[in-house]
C-alpha cells in the first residue's frame, strides 16, 4: 500500500510534467529524457513514470565506457565517461526509426558488456540518467527534464544510499565529472522542464 501512496504523492508533485507527457503520447510515440546529478531522483522518477504509463525505460548507467575506451582524452570530453556513441546506435537511432532495440548493458562488476537484449519500445520511452542530454543525443527527445538538487541534499542522499566508502568515489570522481559536463554543455538550461 505504501508504494501506491508514494506513487500518488509523486503524481501530484509531477502533475505538470505528467500533463506534458499525456499531451505528447496523445499525438503518438514519445521519448522523454530525465537529466540531473547524482541522487537527484532520476531513477525514482523513471520508476514512477513506468508505473503510471507502463513505458520502456533505458538507463544511461548501462552505457558506461568499457575499459579500453577509458583514456585520458576521453575523460577530458564533456560527458566523455559514457559511451554515447553506442547508446545512439543501439538505442536512439532504432527508436527514432520505429525498430526493435537490440542493446548490451555494461556490467560494472565484470567490466564487460552483457548479452544482447531485445526491446520492443512502447508508446512512451524514458531515458534516465546523467549525460542523457549530451548535445549529440538531445535532438532525439520529445521532452527533457532536469532534476536539480542542492549540494547539501545530494551529499546527504549519497551517504545514506551508498555508505561512506562508495560515497567518496561520488564526491571525488563522479560528481566533478557531472559538474564539468553540466557546465560545458549547459544541460540544465537546455531542458524543457526544470524541477528542483
Amino acid at each position: 500500500m505504501k508504494e501506491n501512496e508514494n506513487t500518488e504523492e509523486m503524481k501530484q508533485q509531477y502533475k505538470e510534467l505528467l500533463s506534458k507527457i499525456d499531451g505528447l503520447i496523445a499525438r503518438g510515440n514519445a521519448v522523454v529524457a530525465i537529466e540531473g546529478g547524482s541522487a537527484s531522483g532520476k531513477t525514482t522518477l523513471a520508476k514512477m513514470l513506468s508505473d503510471v504509463y507502463d513505458c520502456t525505460v533505458f538507463h544511461m548507467d548501462d552505457f558506461f565506457l568499457r575499459p579500453e575506451q577509458r583514456t585520458k582524452e576521453r575523460y577530458e570530453e564533456a560527458g566523455g565517461n559514457v559511451d554515447r556513441e553506442r547508446f545512439l546506435s543501439e538505442v536512439l537511432i532504432p527508436l527514432k526509426n520505429g525498430e526493435q532495440i537490440k542493446y548490451r548493458k555494461f556490467d560494472c562488476s565484470t567490466m564487460t558488456l552483457t548479452d544482447e537484449e531485445t526491446v520492443i519500445p512502447k508508446k512512451l520511452t524514458v531515458i534516465e540518467g546523467a549525460y542523457s542530454m549530451h548535445p549529440e543525443l538531445a535532438e532525439y527527445y520529445d521532452l527533457s527534464v532536469f532534476l536539480d538538487i542542492s549540494p547539501e541534499l545530494q551529499r546527504e542522499r549519497i551517504l545514506r544510499r551508498n555508505g561512506e566508502k562508495m560515497a567518496a568515489r561520488f564526491f571525488n570522481e563522479w560528481i566533478p565529472l557531472e559538474e564539468k559536463y553540466f557546465s560545458l554543455t549547459d544541460a540544465k538550461n537546455r531542458c524543457d522542464v526544470l524541477i528542483s
